[in-house]
């Protein structure tokens, strides 16, 4: 990690690795969708509504990964000094803000039939609120910590408060009596048909890799706008 601290090797690094990202990210959501969509079989209770989980748990886990990378990016900010850790809170911040509201979206869509209603301030629903709303604020902090010149600590503090939502996400369909159902997925398996769940490993993977070339591509833009303010302040000076 300290070995891409260096701009100039990171920006090495990060070219042809967002460009590789885009196109076996694009490939993969295209095999996901489509598979999902009008392969699989309906669910046997919800019909053809469960195909939304395609969408919906990738968006959820990464709106939940991206404030986890915000987090080690603050830890990493604040404790080694990284010079590239503020760049890359700020390069997923709105990446993980844009997930975090498609997994709203598309539960409040699954939840319609599912549940009779558009919205219920179920603990799931809601904490994901939360976190869309952390990210909302990381972003607003951010972006007048960098306009005042300041070096990102309190945003960096306040990514490291922020994850404490993270544990109470995770947690939610079991600390309450929640309509949200429980987890399906864990490490020791899965409670969704093997018919059903083929498909998104497809979906999740290529979600992912969209969302580290999103960043890298925000990276990569911070970078460059800062080596041409820096050049401007050199060409007024002279």
């Amino acid at each position: 990690m300290h070995g891409y601290a260096n701009p100039a090797r990171f920006l090495k690094f990060a070219r042809p690795a967002t460009g590789w990202l885009l196109s076996i990210g694009a490939l993969l959501i295209a095999v996901g969708c489509y598979s999902g969509l009008f392969v699989t079989p309906p669910d046997y209770l919800q019909g053809d509504t469960a195909r939304i989980l395609y969408i919906h748990v990738p968006a959820a886990w990464l709106g939940m990964a991206g404030w986890g990378s915000i987090a080690a990016a603050s830890i990493s900010q604040l404790v080694w000094r990284h010079p590239l850790a503020a760049v890359a809170g700020r390069a997923v911040a709105p990446a993980g803000a844009t997930f975090a509201a498609i997994c709203l979206a598309t539960g409040s869509i699954w939840g319609r039939p599912a549940w009779g209603t558009w919205w219920e301030w179920d603990g799931r629903l809601t904490s994901m609120l939360v976190l869309f709303f952390l990210y909302l604020g990381y972003i607003a902090l951010a972006s007048a910590e960098r306009e005042r010149g300041g070096e990102g600590r309190m945003t960096a503090i306040f990514g490291l408060v922020g994850a404490v939502n993270l544990p109470i996400i995770h947690y939610s369909v079991l600390w309450w009596n929640t309509l949200h159902q429980a987890q399906s997925i864990s490490l020791t398996g899965s409670k969704i048909a093997p018919e059903l769940l083929w498909p998104l490993p497809f979906t999740m993977i290529g979600f992912t890799a969209l969302f580290a070339a999103l960043v890298l591509m925000r990276m990569r833009g911070e970078l460059a706008r800062t080596r041409l303010e820096a050049r401007l302040r050199r060409s007024a000076v002279e």
